[in-house]
């Protein structure tokens, strides 16, 4: 197998993430990468008003990034992806500032929380194929001395991530139990992708 890659162009990723980015490039899949330009919460406003479930928030998310950045890039084969946490009835987003990403985190402190992480590929602003994934991971019950210590040494990191943390990092310190894919807790569920990648002809069968 000397090129797994069939497409005539490399795939376009419609993020800045950089854990997005290291799984494709874990895989081999040539990609190019175009942060899109769309209001995050804005989109999920109404959504989230609608009592919408984290799953279809996701999946809503990383079909409109998708579809911005190809409109954008005629021809070209994007990859829209999104994440949500749902903590019982409570989606959280991305804490503002370490305050916020304290009270994350204790909230979630003893309890069982699921990521929903969607993707979708779109060509010339037209779904060509899209799929969503979970993963549940359980905190382990944190004493405020330790989520303050923790959210010390994280530093502004913890402001990147839904949640607060990373499991590649010292988020993993937060938990009992994960279970899931790796990938799909990054936030790209990566066999559900290579499965639709063969399916439409750009990967090697």
């Amino acid at each position: 197998m000397t090129n797994i890659w069939l497409a005539d162009r490399p795939l376009l990723l419609a993020s800045k993430s950089q854990a997005r980015r290291s799984l494709l490039a874990a895989s081999g899949i040539p990609f190019e990468a175009m942060d899109a330009q769309v209001d995050e919460r804005k989109i999920e406003a109404p959504l989230r008003e609608s009592g919408a479930p984290g799953s279809a928030i996701a999946q809503h998310l990383a079909r409109e990034k998708a579809l911005s950045v190809s409109v954008e890039q005629p021809e070209r084969l994007v990859l829209g992806a999104d994440q949500t946490l749902a903590l019982g009835d409570a989606i959280l987003t991305k804490p503002e500032d370490r305050d916020a990403a304290r009270a994350q985190i204790a909230s979630m402190s003893g309890r069982a929380h699921t990521l929903h992480a969607a993707l979708c590929l779109a060509r010339d602003g037209k779904v060509v194929a899209e799929c969503a994934a979970e993963a549940t991971l359980t905190c382990r019950v944190l004493s405020q001395t330790f989520i303050d210590g923790y959210i010390d040494l994280a530093g502004d990191s913890v402001l990147l991530s839904v949640g607060a943390y990373a499991v590649e990092g010292l988020g993993i310190h937060l938990f009992e139990s994960i279970e899931g894919e790796h990938s799909t807790i990054l936030g790209l569920p990566l066999l559900p992708l290579l499965r639709l990648l063969r399916e439409i002809g750009c990967l090697e069968a």
